[in-house]
């Protein structure tokens, strides 16, 4: 059994949560998310709420186990969802290399990689991505998935070269080990 569900999951004010049949709404000042679900039960208690197994389903015990990893991953689930709404997600990213750098054009990341182009990076719906400078990338959001997948893209534009002492683009804070190139 997951030990996350033997804690609740507070809920800010300003947030408010919806349980139906099947289907958990939560709605905040940044938006709003909804998630379909089975194996689980959700009960609010205040201004908590709390994550059960589903005893209404019958299963074979072959896919008892299998149920049993749901809710766990159904309680970050909604706990990302409770701080998307109410306070957000960001990634930062750093750009290191002579002659890297990124800028922003209307809502497109370009970014200048030592390729023969530049490469333009359109953000999808509810993310918004920031360059305070030149060298660095802040992607927000209210989606911990869509922030993610959209940081792991720019970063894959330029992925950190290690025989280039870690030229490209990297998460702020990650440590790349360099290699040293091979000597005749």
């Amino acid at each position: 059994m997951s030990r996350l569900i033997k804690k609740p999951i507070e809920i800010p004010n300003g947030v408010e949560v919806k349980v139906e049949p099947k289907n958990v709404v939560v709605k905040g000042p940044l938006g709003q998310f909804s998630m379909d679900y089975t194996f689980v039960k959700f009960r609010v208690d205040g201004n908590k709420i709390w994550v059960e197994k589903n005893d209404d389903v019958h299963l074979p015990p072959r896919l008892m186990k299998k149920s049993r990893a749901f809710w766990g991953t159904r309680w970050s689930l909604l706990q990302n969802m409770i701080i998307g709404v109410s306070q957000g997600f960001k990634k930062e990213l750093e750009v290191q290399g002579v002659g890297y750098r990124a800028q922003l054009q209307g809502k497109s990341l370009v970014l200048t990689l030592g390729y023969s182009h530049p490469i333009k990076i359109d953000p999808p719906e509810g993310i918004t991505i920031e360059v305070p400078r030149p060298s660095s990338i802040v992607v927000k959001g209210a989606s911990k998935e869509l922030v993610g997948q959209v940081a792991a893209n720019i970063r894959k534009a330029r992925k950190p070269m290690v025989f280039a002492r870690g030229k490209g683009v990297r998460y702020l804070g990650e440590h790349v080990i360099t290699k040293e190139v091979k000597k005749a």
